[in-house]
C-alpha cells in the first residue's frame, strides 16, 4: 500500500505583496482548492467519486497566481487572442495527476463584486472555484445558459459551503 499524496497549491500574491492583500487568506484559499479538486469528479448530486482511502486531488499540482490587470489583459490577448481584462484563466499542464495553472485578476474580480452588490473576497473565492472545475474538465456555454449549466451550479454549491465553513470559524 503506497502512502496518498495530498494536492500540492501555492499561491503567488500580487506582485509578490502578501501583506497588501485584501483578499481572502492563504489557508482559506488552499482550502477551497482543496474542497473543489475533492468534489470536481462528483456526479450530478455533487459527491466526490474517491474510492475508499482516496485523497481528493492525490497527488495534484496546483499554482494560483493574482495579477494586475494590465497582465491578466496581455495573459488573455496571448493565449486566447482576445485583447480584453478577463477574471479567471485556467491552463492545464498535466491531467494525472492533475497539474495546472490558475491565473486570477482581483480587479476585475473587485470590479464584478461591485457591480453585483458581493463581497470582493468572495468573488475571487468562486474566480478559484470556477478556474480549478474548468481544469478538471468542468465547462458552462457561454451568455445567460452558463448560470444554469451544471459547472456553475457545482461552484455556488462548494462556495456556499466553503463561505459557511469559513464564516462558522470567526
Amino acid at each position: 500500500m503506497t502512502d496518498s499524496v495530498p494536492p500540492a497549491i501555492r499561491i503567488d500574491f500580487p506582485s509578490g505583496e502578501k501583506a497588501a492583500w485584501r483578499g481572502p487568506s492563504e489557508s482559506e484559499l488552499k482550502a477551497a482548492a482543496r474542497a473543489t479538486l475533492g468534489a470536481g469528479h462528483a456526479g450530478p448530486a455533487g459527491e466526490a467519486d474517491a474510492g475508499a482511502g482516496d485523497t481528493p486531488g492525490e497527488g495534484a499540482e496546483l499554482s494560483v497566481t493574482f495579477l494586475t490587470a494590465e497582465s491578466m489583459r496581455a495573459l488573455n490577448r496571448d493565449y486566447h487572442g482576445v485583447d480584453d481584462l478577463t477574471d479567471v484563466l485556467a491552463f492545464g499542464l498535466g491531467e494525472d495527476p492533475l497539474v495546472g495553472d490558475i491565473y486570477i485578476s482581483p480587479d476585475a474580480a473587485e470590479a464584478s463584486a461591485r457591480e453585483l452588490g458581493l463581497d470582493p473576497g468572495e468573488e475571487i473565492l468562486r474566480l478559484l472555484i470556477h478556474g480549478i472545475l474548468h481544469l478538471l474538465g468542468h465547462d458552462h456555454p457561454e451568455g445567460e445558459a452558463r448560470y444554469a449549466s451544471p459547472m456553475f451550479e457545482l461552484q455556488e454549491r462548494l462556495l456556499a459551503r466553503l463561505l459557511a465553513e469559513f464564516r462558522g470559524r470567526a
